[in-house]
């Protein structure tokens, strides 16, 4: 039987898409650029200890950020943010961001 993910394996697996995503890699591209994607991301985000923020501003774009778990959201020097044209490239970049902080 195979032992439970950790959480920091969970953390590596995460970072590797997330890796291949920012290189344009078409598959994970494809798999991380839909809402099921991006929803996934959150998941493993919120594994790792952080929520999310998305804000869509009218046609410019989408702002992601991801803050420290809590109930006061402040930006922190473990938090990142990130704006984008779609909301799955936002977010994604945001979390790439988030992770290479911590």
């Amino acid at each position: 039987m195979t032992p439970a993910p950790t959480d920091a394996d969970r953390r590596r697996l995460l970072q590797a898409a997330l890796g291949f995503a920012v290189l344009d890699c078409a598959p994970v591209s494809t798999w991380l650029g839909t809402w099921r994607g991006t929803g996934l991301v959150a998941a493993g985000m919120a594994r790792q200890g952080y929520d999310l923020a998305l804000t869509r501003y009218a046609d410019l774009g989408w702002r992601a950020t991801f803050y420290a778990t809590g109930r006061e959201h402040s930006p922190t020097g473990a938090s990142g943010s990130a704006f984008e044209v779609s909301p799955h490239r936002a977010v994604q970049a945001a979390a790439w961001e988030t992770l290479a902080r911590a």
